[in-house]
């Protein structure tokens, strides 16, 4: 299968966004723009395929990877006229540092594919952490996956078998938890699947576009240390928030404004 990354519809010098919202409306933009000459727009249904994604596909769907995709991905279907759904998703962190992932846990409709870091892994063993250690990780990690599919799946995981499917998450990091979801979606019969971020480490997105369809990523940055650094509003989204938006609700009033202005305005 052809696969490709569609690096940055934003100029330099890139600016931080505002919050999700921002980051999920200009998504939706670049991902509904048309091709350039001699280019595949990003985003496009099919591996070297044209054209946009669009309300005109009716196979189409967004998901938010909960929590934090789930406002980005919201921002993407109103733009796109899509529906909008949720993928359940959890990093596996290193005991100790648990802002270091070793892996991650993706579940959907009752699909759940987990995603582990061979390297990261082998380096764990070789500094002390033993088996035991990070498998109980993933035993924590997979009761709460249980716990958080439970509280949103209901109605926000419609049939995606034969449909083009796009991932949205709030950034890129490892790539670790958007390869989890991936290996969902396969597992759950979609046709394509386009791993969507307003920002990640340029490295981490080639190494996603061996497992998606296509990457868009909107500020591809050669360093990168944390999805926080793309943006000035990074808060933390609770369950309140996820549920408000699975239901239709818009974003929160800090960023019912709508997106600022983009670096060349």
């Amino acid at each position: 299968m052809v696969r490709s990354s569609e690096f940055s519809a934003e100029p330099l010098p890139w600016l931080p966004f505002l919050d999700r919202h921002d980051a999920g409306t200009r998504l939706g933009w670049a991902l509904s723009a048309p091709a350039r000459p001699g280019q595949d727009a990003p985003g496009a249904a099919a591996p070297g395929g044209g054209g946009r994604l669009s309300a005109g596909r009716g196979d189409a769907v967004v998901l938010g990877l909960a929590r934090g995709g789930v406002p980005v991905a919201a921002a993407v279907a109103r733009e796109l006229g899509l529906p909008l759904g949720l993928l359940v998703v959890r990093k596996l962190g290193v005991p100790g540092s648990p802002e270091v992932a070793f892996g991650a846990l993706a579940t959907y409709a009752g699909s759940t594919a987990a995603v582990h870091l061979e390297r990261t892994v082998r380096a764990l063993r070789r500094h002390g952490y033993d088996s035991g250690a990070l498998e109980q990780v993933e035993r924590d990690e997979r009761a709460e996956l249980a716990r958080r599919q439970g509280l949103y799946a209901g109605g926000a995981q419609p049939p995606v078998a034969g449909s083009t499917v796009l991932l949205c998450d709030d950034g890129l990091a490892t790539g670790a938890t958007l390869r989890a979801a991936v290996a969902a979606m396969r597992g759950a019969g979609a046709a394509t699947v386009v791993a969507c971020v307003p920002a990640g480490p340029a490295h981490a997105c080639l190494e996603l576009a061996a497992v998606a369809d296509r990457v868009v990523c909107l500020q591809p940055w050669t360093t990168f240390h944390a999805v926080s650094e793309a943006y000035l509003n990074f808060h933390q989204v609770g369950d309140g928030e996820v549920l408000a938006l699975l239901g239709g609700a818009g974003p929160p009033d800090s960023a019912a404004g709508g997106p600022g202005p983009l670096p060349w305005q």
